[in-house]
């Protein structure tokens, strides 16, 4: 079950965060995760949303540069050592995580890593069978 994530290029400036945020409320898409990395010039916006294709037109009607990519979203217990088991699962069947970022619940009584993989199939091959629930989008979203 892999999951679609934007992309969103955007200027290391004051305000560039505050206007794609404000975009996608006043077009009704709800962000669900995100995560934010960036340099002393640029930064990446990865955004898990509820309507994909929407948010990435209205971010390039705005002079936004997005991309789309696919994840895995893991849903584990939160509570210590959560993390520490997906990872050595993936590190037993020798997969590279690219990246990750993760989020609790409303309940919280779960937490959902998100994932991308140097070898995304075989990952969730392994995620599987080691016990490990993969969530979809939907589901991302119904949290």
């Amino acid at each position: 079950m892999l999951v679609e994530q934007i992309a969103v290029f955007l200027e290391n400036k004051s305000g560039r965060l505050a206007e794609i945020t404000s975009i996608l409320a006043d077009n009704d898409i709800n962000i669900r995760a995100l995560s934010v990395a960036d340099t002393a010039d640029f930064g990446i916006l990865r955004l898990i949303v509820d309507k994909v294709e929407r948010a990435k037109t209205v971010l390039r009607e705005n002079g936004f540069t997005v991309g789309k990519t696919q994840v895995i979203a893991v849903e584990v217990e939160d509570k210590t050592g959560g993390l520490a088991n997906v990872l050595q699962c993936i590190k037993k069947a020798g997969i590279n995580v690219e990246y990750m970022y993760a989020f609790v619940n409303k309940t919280g009584e779960n937490a959902v890593l998100i994932f991308r993989f140097e070898k995304m199939e075989q990952a969730i091959e392994h995620l599987q069978k080691g016990g490990f629930t993969i969530l979809s989008r939907e589901q991302i979203c119904s949290l």
